[in-house]
Parts: C-alpha cells; sequence; structure tokens
C-alpha cells in the first residue's frame, strides 16, 4: 500500500514543484506558460494531501482514540496544518502557500513507511521460509505387492496411516516413520543441522526437509498442525507477537517524543511570530519540528533487532518462544544444565572398556555385539548400538541361549563365548583378571553397569555401560566458560554418577539426588545469592525449574516443539545452542542500543535546527529537507539492524 502510494504520489508531486515558487526562486528558471499554470500546485498538491496523506491522517486517529499519540498524530498535524495554511493563502491570507513542502513532505514520508514496512517484513519472514518447505503435494502409495500404485495428491489429503513415497532430491510431506528405504535428509533448514541425518526403517522424519538421493517409504504419522514443522511456526509466531522489556522502553521513549515535539513545535511558532516573522515562516518552522522529530526511527529500532534476532534463531535451531528471555540471556551469569537427556543422550552406550591379551577395544566390542545382538536387555541393545555406532563388522552368531538373572552365550567364528554381569563371573567360576577388577571397580564407584566377555574359564573384556555423554556437551561447557558462566550440572541421579558425568564435561558445581519437584527451589536458592540463572532442560519433568529461571531452555524437542515451559527451544537437542543463545542476546542487545543511541540523538541535534535556532547564521531546515532528514534518520536504524544478519550466531 504504501509503495503504491509512494509512486502515484510522486507523480503528483513533480507538477507541483515545477510550476510552484520553491524550485523557481532556488533554481532561477520560469515555469512553463500554460492555461491556469498557477492553479497547478494547489491542485495537485491537494490531490498528494487527499490520496497519500490518508494512511497518516487514519493512524492519527487510532492513535488519539487509544491515547497513546505517536508518530502518525505529529506527520497528520504537519501535513493538516501545511494544507490548512495553503487553502487560507489561496483564498487570500497573506503569507506563502506550502503546497511544494506539503506534497514532498508526503511523498517522502511515503518512501519511509514503505523502506520500513518492507525491512520488517523480510525480518519476519520466518514463518514465511517456515511454510515454503512443505511441497504442495505427496506420492500416496495404495495397495501392496502386484497391485500397488501410487497416487500425486494435495498434502491436505494425506491422513494419518497413509504410506507415501519420497523420490530422490524431494520434500518431505508430512510428519512420519520410514517403513522401507534408506537415504540421508537435509534437516537444516528445520532443525539447523548442518550435516545430512542418515534415514532407514524405524527412523523419523520431519515434514519440510529435503530428502537425499534415496527413495524413502514413509508412513504418515502426523499432518498438517500437527507436524513438528507447524510446531515450530506457531512458536516462531508467538515470539514475533511477544514484547521485550527494551521494546516498552522504547514505545515509552517515542510517547514522551510525541509530547516533546508538540511542545516544541508549539513554542516553536509563538517565538517566530514574536519575533515578527511572518505566518508562513513561523508555521513553516512549526511543520518543520513536528516532521523532523517524528519518533520513527525510535519506534523502528528495538522492534526490528528482535525480528531479525528471532529469524536468525529460528534458522539456526533456536526457537525464541518468549523475546524476553532471548533479552535477559545476555545477563546470565551461571547455567544450570539437568543431566538425562540434556548433557548426556538419555540412551545407555558403551562408555568405557578394557581388555587383556593382544584382543583389541574393536575386537572385544564386536564379539560381544555378535554374542549380545538377538537380547533384550537395555544393556544388551546398549553393547549392540555401541558397536553400530563405530562402524564396526558384527560377525553372525549362532546358538544363542539366554541365562536368566546373569547373561546369554552364543557361538561366533567358532569361539563359544558369553557375556553378562558379575552373576555371570559367579555362576562360571571365573575370576577376572586384576586390571578387569580393577576396571570393575571404578566403573561401579561411578554408578556404571559392567558387562563382561568370557570365553570359557577366562575374562576377556569389561565394559562400562551408562547413560552415555553427548560428544557435544564438553565443548558447550567450555565455552560457556570461556563466556565468563558459571555451569551446574543438577540431577536426581547419584552423587557418584553426577560427579562422573561432571568431571568428563568439565563442570566444577553439582546438585545430586535432587527430585524433580526441588528442582524449582535450587534455582531459586541461586537467584537469593544474585546469580541471574538459566535452566537447560528437557521441558518435562523439569517445567517447573524452566519457569523458575531467568531463562528456561527446552532441550530434546526436535519433534515435539511445543514445549510450553521454556522461553527458548533447542530443536536440535545440542548444548552447544546454550552459548549460542547468550551470544545471539548479547550481539542483539548492542544492536538495540546502537539504534536507540542514533534515534535519540538525532533528535537532540534535530530539533534545534528545525526550529531555526541557526537562522541567523542562514541555516533554515525546510519541511521538505525535515522530511529527508527524518526518512534518513530511520532508514539508517533500518540499514544497521540488518546488519545483524551478519552476525556469527
Amino acid at each position: 500500500m504504501f509503495r503504491d502510494k509512494f509512486w502515484l504520489s510522486l507523480l503528483l508531486t513533480l507538477p507541483t514543484l515545477v510550476w510552484g515558487h520553491m524550485l523557481q526562486g532556488a533554481l532561477g528558471y520560469a515555469a512553463p506558460s500554460v492555461p491556469g499554470g498557477r492553479w497547478i500546485p494547489p491542485v495537485f498538491g491537494t490531490a498528494v494531501f487527499a490520496y497519500g496523506g490518508t494512511p497518516f491522517l487514519k493512524g492519527a486517529v487510532r492513535e488519539i482514540k487509544d491515547r497513546l499519540p505517536g508518530m502518525m498524530t505529529l506527520i497528520a498535524l504537519a501535513i493538516s496544518v501545511a494544507f490548512a495554511f495553503s487553502v487560507a493563502v489561496v483564498f487570500g491570507f497573506p503569507g506563502m502557500p506550502l503546497w511544494e513542502e506539503l506534497a514532498t513532505l508526503v511523498t517522502i514520508m511515503l518512501l519511509g513507511h514503505w523502506l520500513e514496512m518492507r525491512s520488517i517484513s523480510q525480518a519476519e519472514g520466518a514463518l514465511g521460509e517456515l511454510a515454503k518447505l512443505l511441497p504442495s503435494s505427496a506420492t500416496r502409495i495404495r495397495g501392496e505387492g502386484a497391485s500397488e500404485r501410487v497416487e500425486d495428491v494435495p498434502i491436505s489429503d494425506l491422513r494419518d496411516g497413509d504410506m507415501v513415497l519420497v523420490r530422490p532430491g524431494a520434500g518431505v510431506p508430512a510428519d512420519g516413520v520410514v517403513r522401507s528405504g534408506r537415504s540421508t535428509v537435509d534437516e537444516a533448514l528445520v532443525t539447523g543441522e548442518s550435516a545430512p541425518v542418515d534415514k532407514e526403517e524405524g527412523a523419523t522424519v520431519i515434514a519440510g526437509t529435503v530428502n537425499g538421493s534415496g527413495s524413502l517409504r514413509v508412513e504418515v504419522t502426523g499432518t498438517g498442525e500437527r507436524t513438528t514443522l507447524a510446531g515450530i511456526m506457531r512458536v516462531v509466531e508467538q515470539a514475533q507477537g511477544s514484547r521485550s522489556r527494551a521494546q516498552a522502553l522504547a514505545d515509552r521513549a517515542a510517547f514522551w517524543l510525541t509530547w516533546i515535539a508538540l511542545g516544541a513545535g508549539a513554542v516553536t511558532l509563538v517565538a517566530w511570530l514574536l519575533i515578527g516573522a511572518t505566518a508562513s515562516t513561523a508555521i513553516e518552522r512549526f511543520v518543520t519540528v513536528l516532521v523532523i522529530a517524528c519518533p520513527h526511527a525510535l519506534g523502528l529500532a528495538v522492534p526490528l533487532v528482535l525480528a531479525i534476532s528471532t529469524t536468525l534463531g529460528a534458522r539456526a535451531g533456536l526457537l525464541v518462544r518468549d523475546r524476553r528471555g532471548l533479552e535477559e540471556a545476555r545477563n546470565l551469569t551461571t547455567v544450570v544444565f539437568d543431566k538425562t537427556g540434556t548433557l548426556t543422550l538419555g540412551e545407555h552406550r558403551v562408555v568405557a572398556a578394557r581388555t587383556v591379551g593382544d584382543l583389541s577395544e574393536d575386537d572385544a566390542l564386536r564379539l560381544s555385539a555378535a554374542v549380545e545382538r538377538d537380547a533384550e536387555h537395555p544393556i544388551a541393545r546398549a553393547i549392540v548400538t555401541s558397536a553400530s555406532e563405530r562402524g564396526l563388522q558384527v560377525p553372525t552368531s549362532s546358538a544363542f541361549e539366554a541365562i536368566p538373572g546373569r547373561g546369554v552365550r552364543s557361538t561366533v567364528d567358532g569361539h563359544q563365548l558369553a557375556a553378562g554381569g558379575p552373576n555371570l563371573l559367579t555362576s562360571l567360576g571365573v575370576t577376572p583378571a586384576p586390571e578387569l577388577q580393577q576396571f570393575a571397580d571404578d566403573a561401579a564407584a561411578r554408578g556404571q553397569s559392567v558387562v563382561y566377555l568370557v570365553e570359557r574359564n577366562r575374562a576377556l573384556a569389561a565394559f562400562a555401560v551408562a547413560d552415555a555423554v553427548r560428544p557435544e556437551s564438553a565443548e558447550a561447557v567450555r565455552r560457556l566458560h570461556e563466556a565468563g558462566i558459571e555451569v551446574v550440572l543438577m540431577t536426581g541421579d547419584t552423587r557418584a554418577v553426577a560427579e562422573a558425568v561432571a568431571r568428563e564435561v568439565g563442570i566444577d558445581t553439582v546438585l545430586a539426588q535432587v527430585l524433580p519437584e526441588d528442582k524449582a527451589a535450587k534455582i531459586e536458592a541461586l537467584q537469593r545469592q544474585g546469580k541471574r540463572v538459566a535452566m537447560v532442560g528437557d521441558g518435562v519433568n523439569d517445567a517447573p525449574a524452566l519457569v523458575t529461571a531467568d531463562v528456561g531452555v527446552a532441550i530434546g524437542a526436535g519433534t515435539t516443539v511445543a514445549v510450553e515451559a521454556g522461553d527458548i527451544v533447542l530443536v536440535r537437542s545440542d548444548p552447544r545452542d546454550v552459548p549460542r543463545i547468550i551470544n545471539l542476546s548479547r550481539v542483539s542487545y548492542r544492536k538495540m542500543v546502537q539504534n536507540l543511541w542514533w534515534a535519540a540523538g538525532y533528535n537532540i541535534i534535530a530539533i534545534p535546527l528545525a526550529a531555526g535556532v541557526l537562522a541567523h547564521r542562514g541555516v533554515i531546515l525546510s519541511p521538505a529537507v525535515g522530511a529527508v532528514l527524518m526518512s534518513m534518520s530511520t532508514i539508517i536504524v533500518a540499514i544497521n539492524a540488518q546488519l545483524l544478519r551478519r552476525a556469527q550466531v
């Protein structure tokens, strides 16, 4: 709307300038003589006022009804006074009409608003970008075997349980589970994960992600508003609708600047009349003060930065639910991590191993995984999974047998092997080598389970199995320490387990054996010490602590985005994103401060110049020049905010 009105108003302004007195006097030329030429400025100036000035007049009415006079009120008052005075001159009132000033003022203000709205729409483009991720149609599979057929349908026709074919390079149309096929999927635009993620049977896929070179048959589990992508869009929309304290401060400053501008304009008008200036000169000064003091830049300074930071966060897998949380993150002194599912995977893995003789750790793990392959016990699954994650070739086994309460045994490469805990050794009458016994004792002291690999009457290896620490956790803690932030581990596990994890990732302070209902009290205790605390947890049993903390960060939300407790949601479940939040908060705050200083400092200088304090030295600003300066200040603020996009998040 502002764009269209600008271009037409510009066309109407050009004749006003050509046949008006301002340019003719300044450039020393005579406008072409045409019949009724003296009526061109009034007619075209009135057209610009009526057409281009309408948004400002309507905006002023809304502001006055809301008892919040601001930018629109000042602009509407300025153009209305200029229009009324010019009409009065046409009907005989002594003075010089302001048709050119009026037309240029409206046109420049329209241009400024157009550029502003364009900047805001670009900044708030996260929702649009996310919406574009979804393909418009899907390839649905009907029937099985020889009767199988495929059909292209709109994604709105998909239902839970439908089977869809995701071809190489195609977008995933809905959340689902892979039923057959193998491929890699690019999830960067949804989760922020830069590396393609391997997908095979049983893996989950997210709507809006992009398939790689393989084909996948996916059973639909979530469509429409129930997809992960829709959840992300809701969170982003909620964040962009939330308000921060800095924005509220800027709004109050803009409100008071409006009253200051009105007062300064009134004083300017009276002062010029008292020193004997003409009504035309006094009104021109009055209009210039109102225009140049418009709190446009001040009102844009904070919201634009926040909109851009929200977009940057969404692109990087940091979903800001409440902007106050992002704003507060820069002041954090302490970050409290939950352990299970946050610093750890929440799944058991082999975390350490010891062998005897010439057997390597990889060979021992490979053989143990072969023995445990058919077992259902979680610890057996941990050994098999650990071998798979290391890329080991696990041999086949035969004659599998479960030994209740002790372990399992089977034949691998012609050798009869057994795997199990200490009870297995007791039942077999096996005494482990001293180095294996010491390894087992140390693991038990850390609260870790121990599994032995046994051949006949000899223990070949021992494995420590525990909730595995995320490989990114140590780096996350290191980055927080480098930023001068204290890191605390809070968990319901035993102190031995908690301290083992803390040592591994570099955390000094441990709060162990804390019940879920007591976590909020621990956060409050830290806050009473004067600390600004962030709580990082899974958003379920940690919800009271997340709400109590100054900043609540919900982790583990890759497929359940609608986490209600946290201020910020980490889509990737990567603890390294916590220091990234703090960095984003700090760089955003610096941009806000820069913009606020520019917007406020500009008015400190501009208002006196507009009032004419240097008129005795020949420095006079016309309303049109005032409009240009005001628009330039707004554009500078917008450009400075856009530079935030270059920040490393």
